[in-house]
């Protein structure tokens, strides 16, 4: 090949590698030549419910159209967004999932020569998003695994122009409080955009933690972004949306790519913001799984990071790849995070009981052996 086109790409990307998901059930019943209906998978935070009825029913009523583009605007989806949660239909940007939102942020507002902060042991892709752009990436050192918000907003300077936090955060469930929010926020510049990723809030009890929403309109500079591909099931699908100032919505609708959301998912997240039976029944089966699971964990004299999301960070004390790799080979399929620079955690995905039930097993034959 005459031609490195790896040095043709900008800086940030060149440094970059793919983003890893969770290994498919099919890749791994190939590679150990496991019957697939035998396997479970536990490593991308998916919903264990499978797709609630009345979501099957809208997108089978969607069918006959898919030779027509959808809607660019998400109006009926949209519509649904502010009739649930009362904001203007203005402030809502959507998404081909919240990643997509995540990355139309930093491509409409981070560039080269600016800087944008985020914790250790946060999502992969906020590092991502900032270096594909050409922007600098400010990592602050975590506590206690989780945002140590203080030091984040000490950490912003006159080149930053978005902070990245995360409410639970991803892989470690761990979670901040009201008053550190509005303390943080209080010490943040206008001029510098504060991004709350509030993927898992779904999970979470009513009341019991601090809700993005109710401080969009005191903070003209906070972007509050979800999915629906968690609590309400929706992973395949993709949709994400955003709540923000009209003014940052107009600009994040400049460099939205038209038709983002599909017509299919459109009708789909319609119907699932309606169903709120299917989305308690979710938050009530996380709840009893993650009990289940924080139990094996003590059987097995395992320490945890207290989650609020619908997974759990579990310490094996050593090495987690090789128990991994035995896991895999018993047709469980968890999430390691070494990538996170915690090298002895598996992130566990809460299932069925019976799926729960499978991998404290399988856990306790490899850890054994």
């Amino acid at each position: 090949m005459s031609c490195d086109f790896l040095s043709l790409a900008l800086p940030g990307v060149q440094k970059l590698s793919p983003y890893v998901p969770g290994k498919p059930v099919e890749e791994l019943a190939r590679e150990f030549g496991l019957n697939p209906d035998e396997i479970i998978k536990l490593a991308s935070n998916e919903n264990p419910l499978g797709p609630a009825p009345s979501v099957l029913e809208a997108v089978q009523q969607a069918l006959p159209e898919l030779t027509r583009y959808p809607d660019g605007n998400g109006f009926t989806l949209k519509q649904a967004l502010s009739e649930r949660f009362g904001f203007a239909l203005p402030m809502i940007t959507l998404g081909n999932g919240s990643n997509d939102i995540l990355e139309l942020i930093g491509r409409a507002f981070a560039m080269p020569g600016t800087e944008v902060v985020f914790s250790q042991h946060a999502f992969a892709v906020y590092p991502i998003v900032t270096q594909a752009v050409g922007a600098t990436p400010v990592q602050v050192p975590a506590r206690n695994w989780g945002h140590d918000l203080p030091a984040m907003a000490a950490a912003i300077t006159p080149a930053t122009r978005l902070v990245f936090i995360a409410n639970p955060n991803n892989p470690t469930g761990t979670w901040f409080e009201r008053a550190d929010f509005e303390a943080f926020m209080d010490s943040v510049p206008d001029s510098v955009l504060v991004v709350l990723d509030e993927a898992y809030t779904e999970y979470v009890e009513a009341g019991a933690a601090l809700n993005g929403f109710d401080y969009v309109e005191r903070y003209p500079n906070l972007i509050v972004c979800r999915t629906l591909s968690k609590a309400y099931g929706l992973a395949a699908l993709r949709v994400g949306y955003c709540i923000s100032h009209p003014q940052v919505a107009d600009v994040l609708n400049r460099v939205r790519q038209p038709f983002n959301v599909n017509s299919l998912a459109l009708a789909a997240a319609v119907a699932a913001l309606a169903d709120e039976a299917y989305l308690t029944e979710s938050r009530q089966l996380n709840l009893d799984g993650m009990r289940q699971l924080e139990r094996g964990f003590s059987e097995l004299g395992l320490q945890w990071i207290p989650s609020r999301g619908n997974f759990i960070a579990v310490d094996l004390g050593r090495d987690a790849g090789p128990v991994y790799q035995g896991l895999l080979r018993a047709g469980v399929i968890v999430r390691p995070v070494a990538g996170y620079e915690m090298p002895n955690h598996l992130r566990v995905s809460i299932g069925l009981q019976a799926e729960n039930q499978r991998f404290l097993e399988a856990l306790a034959g490899v850890l054994g052996q």
